[in-house]
């Protein structure tokens, strides 16, 4: 089962085992039980969990997937309109297409000053004896506008 349909599975179980607890906590005060101010907050924490749950489970995306894409960590994002991701350099043409539009496809428009992102794949080639000069793989351009 995915991520956020367990969750939104979870969410109306966890609701009403909250209204179950906050029935108990009222029979706890008539009674003048002990326990009475524990159930108060295990009674509203598992309200806030059954919130959460459902609030996550609606908001969630999963993140993009293309055939023939490989992993690419991202080593520098200037949070406004430039993405670097760090590849081999024995790439082939579609392995960097692909991995391009997956980090592409990935990234999130909020918190960015720009309404377009410039996403480039590097690779770091031998140039002599322990030092390496980067080689841009690829380069593509996420327009957030639209």
């Amino acid at each position: 089962m995915a991520l956020d349909q367990l969750l939104l599975a979870a969410a109306p179980w966890l609701g009403w085992s909250g209204l179950a607890l906050v029935m108990l906590t009222l029979v706890a005060f008539l009674a003048s039980w002990g326990l009475r101010f524990r159930l108060v907050g295990v009674s509203s924490f598992t309200l806030l969990l059954a919130v959460s749950c459902w609030a996550f489970g609606v908001s969630y995306t999963p993140p993009v997937v293309i055939e023939g894409a490989v992993r690419a960590p991202i080593v520098f994002d200037n949070g406004n309109d430039l993405v670097v991701a760090q590849a081999s350099v024995d790439l082939d043409d579609a392995a960097v297409g692909a991995t391009l539009e997956q980090l592409a496809g990935n990234l999130r428009g909020s918190g960015r000053a720009s309404s377009s992102v410039v996403v480039r794949l590097r690779g770091i080639r031998q140039a002599s004896d322990g030092l390496g000069r980067p080689v841009i793989l690829g380069e593509i351009t996420r327009d957030f506008s639209g």
